[in-house]
Order: structure tokens, then C-alpha cells, then sequence
């Protein structure tokens, strides 16, 4: 087992929606290790939020697993660019399609771009989110709540909407939710609240999906260690992330990369409706 680094961390804020090049220690996304068996060969995978932290994670595994990869972002371009790489060096296609989420356009674009570009969608992976850090009810604006739930849930109904008529039977789409939804961290009270959301959405919608043998899961993890940590939470609740978890570290991307995998494999196949945790001993109950 790899010794993954422990708080505390120095301090590192950085603005949103952060980059991964600058964080300390750099978040593992499997780069050295991820090692792939053909679990995912000659698939199609969008996934959002994909230029960094567990989007990049799973990037790179898919790849490895022997799927192409379009890549949803929102202006990250060198961290995308870096993604890309890496799926390209695991001799696998890679499209990057960086934009805003929350634009109702934009949304049918990324799925334009992706069957423009590769035919059809086998796996969808709804993995962007956007999160902030508030003390009182009172300050969080009107503005960020509905920009958690536009990028967060209903970017998220729009994507599945807009790919489901380039997805046959087989297809897999997976949602990160986050122990947030069973345990709301009241700091994040907008986040916390579309997580759950993201949860009820997942196993409605696979009941409405199975019928047309579409699976429908989500997965949700713990602390992990991304550039959403370093851009959108204080300095002291960066220096002790994860220190609360069983473990008592954060997860690394590349530790909840697998569970996509899985998910979005052919040995997935009866699997929907199902919330999966990677939490670092934290309970989903």
C-alpha cells in the first residue's frame, strides 16, 4: 500500500477554480501507477470536470482500459491540456471541451463535440461541481446557491438528457455525489444540499434507464485531495483536509478512480441505481 501524504498541509489558497499544478503535495491521478487490462476497450466516455483531481483520475484509467475520452472543463487549459497527454500516451483519442456548465448551450455542445468527434457516448461521467465555503445562511448569495445547483444538478439532467440519443444498450452513466449527501457539512451548505439531490436524481433516473439497459449510479466520495480544496476552503480547513476521516488523510484521485471503472465496464452490468462510497472509513449508511 503507498504511503499517501497526511495532514497537516502548508497553506496554498489559490483562486477558483484552482489549478492542480500548483498544489503541495501533488494530487496523485494514478499517472505512475493506474495500470489498465482492457476493461473498457474501444468505449466512449464524456466525462465533466475532467481536466483535474478524480475528473483527470478517471481520465487516465479509462484510457488506460482502452476507451477514448472527451473532456469537459471550465477554463483549466493547461490543466486539460495535461489530462489530455495522458490519455493520448495511453494511445487513446482525447477531445477537450472547455466552457461554462451552467449555459444551458453550452451543455448540448459538449455532447455535439463529443459524438462529432467519436460517433457515439457508452459512458457519460457527470463529475464537475462547484463549491464555496460559508460561516452563516446569511452570506452565502443568491448568485452562488443557484450557480451550485445549475452546474452541480442541472447541468447534470441536461447532459444525461442531451446523450441519451447517442447512447445504446450497455451504456453506463455515473454521477459523483459525495458523503455530503448522507453527512452535510454545514460550511457547504449549497454543495452538501445538490449532492444530495445528485443521489435522488441518480436512483430515480436508473429506474426510468433500465427498461432501454442503461445503468445509472453514482459515487461519492470522502475528502479528496483536489484543487477544489485549496480554491474554495480556508486556510485552517485545508491544513487539517481529511485529518477526520478513519484514515486520517485524504483520498487521492486516483483511489476513486477504480469504482468509475467498474462502473462503467461491461463486468458492471447489473449493477444500477447505486450509490458507492469512497470515504476513507467514513460511513454511508
Amino acid at each position: 500500500m503507498k504511503n499517501y501524504p497526511t495532514p497537516p498541509f502548508k497553506p496554498q489558497q489559490q483562486p477558483i477554480p484552482g489549478e492542480q499544478g500548483r498544489m503541495e503535495p501533488y494530487p496523485d491521478c494514478g499517472e505512475s501507477s493506474y495500470k489498465g487490462s482492457g476493461r473498457l476497450v474501444n468505449k466512449i466516455a464524456l466525462i465533466t470536470g475532467g481536466d483535474s483531481g478524480i475528473g483527470r483520475a478517471v481520465a487516465i484509467a479509462f484510457a488506460r482500459e482502452g476507451a477514448d475520452v472527451a473532456i469537459s472543463y471550465l477554463n483549466e487549459h493547461e490543466d486539460a491540456k495535461e489530462t489530455a497527454r495522458w490519455v493520448e500516451e495511453a494511445g487513446r483519442q482525447c477531445v477537450l471541451l472547455p466552457g461554462d456548465l451552467a449555459n444551458h448551450e453550452h451543455c448540448l455542445e459538449i455532447v455535439k463535440g463529443t459524438v462529432a468527434k467519436f460517433g457515439r457516448i457508452d459512458v457519460l461521467v457527470n463529475n464537475a461541481a462547484f463549491q464555496m465555503t460559508y460561516e452563516t445562511l446569511e452570506e452565502i448569495p443568491d448568485e452562488d446557491w443557484l450557480r451550485a445547483f445549475d452546474v452541480n444538478v442541472t447541468a447534470m439532467f441536461r447532459l444525461c438528457k442531451a446523450s441519451l440519443p447517442h447512447m445504446g444498450e450497455g451504456g453506463s452513466i455515473i454521477n459523483t455525489s459525495s458523503v455530503n449527501s448522507d453527512m452535510p457539512n454545514p460550511t457547504l451548505l449549497p454543495y452538501a444540499t445538490t449532492k444530495g439531490a445528485i443521489a435522488n436524481f441518480t436512483a430515480g433516473l436508473a429506474q426510468m434507464l433500465g427498461k432501454r439497459g442503461i445503468r445509472v449510479n453514482s459515487v461519492a466520495p470522502g475528502p479528496i485531495w483536489t484543487p477544489l480544496i485549496p480554491s474554495t476552503m480556508t486556510e485552517e480547513a485545508v491544513k487539517n483536509f481529511g485529518a477526520n476521516t478513519p484514515l486520517g488523510r485524504p483520498g487521492q484521485p486516483v483511489e476513486v478512480a477504480p469504482i468509475y471503472v467498474l462502473l462503467a465496464s461491461d463486468e458492471g452490468s447489473y449493477i444500477s441505481g447505486e450509490r458507492y462510497g469512497v470515504t476513507g472509513g467514513k460511513p454511508i449508511l
